[in-house]
């Protein structure tokens, strides 16, 4: 008999609607679930409590800043300790409310503060009024709830690199304006040299404390995967080699809890496809090679709009065999570009800054070299193929169509093979 597609989805389908002979319960290996406790990170939980414990008598608090590399628990610590307090809060009638945004996910000023406005019951139009309109009605109808209002903003540095500090300028100096209600701020960021982004006035006005959530070691990790593992998989099939080489290899990384946590569940998705009856450190590796993929393109995808431009003019150099590019090749690409995309351009210093944090992130890599009595310059190169950057860039829609532009400073100049 002739298989057809629909024949094989239907035996696909069939196979994974059966019970599963590897999970019991794979929602526990996402990065949103937030277990009861949280280990290795009682030392966090407590000075944060610390921190905001002021609020349960309305009293506002000194704004926190917490810093960390992605998957140390920051985000999770953030809301085991507000959801604590907002139940505690309700307990004894405090007039408290918790905001959480995300502010990569959010995009922009405006729609930050129509979250803050929906918090506290504001109405505010999708799109159409002044930004400054906007905050005038967020600050009076907050004014008028006579409330604490604690504001968390995740990915803070996001909102900063990309629209500048209007947001945090405003709101740390809000409690100035406020007769009635008080507002606290709490900024979460991955990037530790977040503060140089800001103006110096909105420097003098953050009061802030700081915590830096260190890297978990491969132990830690060993400990956070055991206690998933239990809840996640049926007993007997995931093997203790497993997890041993998911936490070594996130350890070795930068200790990130979210790369061990994808390294189990997608190794374990392997098994289960297979039909496997264990995970074994071989799925490990095979989850391995498909998460670096995966990790890459959406790190690229979720670039701000000068980085992405920046990856592009390093593409296009790159297509022209300028191998090695220095800094100031790229930014007469870049600013190119951004005239054709009818995007302001950025100053030179500041593309380097980005420059930097590209290959920080490990998309770009840079060489300092000695050019003599010439002094020294910047040699940058992609680290990600061309074939995977020219896919996620593609899918931009302002960015998209300049993948095969030829520069014209290329078409002036030699073309240099260094």
């Amino acid at each position: 008999m002739t298989v057809t597609k629909s024949n094989v989805l239907d035996h696909v389908f069939e196979r994974f609607l059966c019970a599963s002979k590897i999970f019991q319960d794979r929602e526990v290996l996402r990065h949103d679930y937030v277990p009861a406790k949280l280990r290795h990170r009682d030392a966090e939980i407590r000075y944060l409590g610390e921190i905001v414990a002021p609020g349960l008598k309305g009293y506002s608090f000194s704004n926190v800043f917490v810093y960390g590399k992605t998957g140390t628990g920051k985000t999770a610590v953030m809301q085991h300790v507000l959801s604590r307090l907002a139940d505690k809060a309700k307990e004894l009638g405090s007039r408290m409310e918790v905001c959480f945004v995300n502010c990569r996910l959010s995009g922009t000023e405006y729609r930050i503060f129509s979250t803050l406005c929906s918090t506290i019951g504001i109405t505010v139009p999708f799109t159409g009024l002044a930004l400054g309109e906007v905050f005038d009605r967020f600050k009076d109808g907050l004014d008028s709830k006579r409330l604490l209002l604690l504001v968390v903003l995740d990915e803070i540095d996001a909102i900063v690199r990309n629209r500048g500090d209007f947001l945090l300028y405003e709101l740390t100096r809000i409690n100035g304006n406020l007769a009635h209600s008080k507002l606290s701020l709490i900024g979460i960021s991955n990037d530790l040299r977040f503060k140089e982004l800001l103006d110096p006035r909105v420097l003098s006005t953050l009061s802030e404390e700081e915590l830096v959530f260190k890297p978990y070691n491969a132990d830690e990790l060993r400990d956070i995967l055991m206690e998933r593992a239990q809840l996640a998989f049926r007993k007997g099939v995931l093997l203790d080699g497993a997890i041993g080489l998911c936490s070594a290899l996130a350890a070795a990384e930068h200790g990130d809890a979210r790369r061990a946590l994808d390294l189990l569940r997608v190794a374990g998705e392997f098994a289960e496809r297979e039909g496997a009856p264990r995970v074994s450190e071989d799925h490990v590796r095979k989850a391995e090679k498909r998460i670096e993929h995966d990790r890459i393109a959406e790190a690229l995808k979720n670039l701000p709009t000068h980085s992405k431009i920046v990856m592009l003019s390093v593409h296009l150099l790159n297509k022209a065999n300028v191998r090695h590019s220095i800094t100031g090749d790229i930014y007469n690409v870049y600013c190119e570009v951004c005239e054709r995309s009818n995007t302001t351009p950025l100053t030179q210093r500041r593309v380097s800054g980005l420059i930097n944090e590209l290959d920080v992130s490990g998309l770009l890599s840079t060489r300092v070299v000695s050019l003599g009595r010439y002094g020294r310059t910047k040699k940058i190169h992609l680290c990600v193929s061309r074939s995977l950057l020219k896919g996620t860039l593609s899918e931009d829609e302002r960015l998209g169509p300049f993948l095969d532009y030829v520069p014209r400073c290329l078409t002036v100049f030699p073309k240099k093979n260094t």
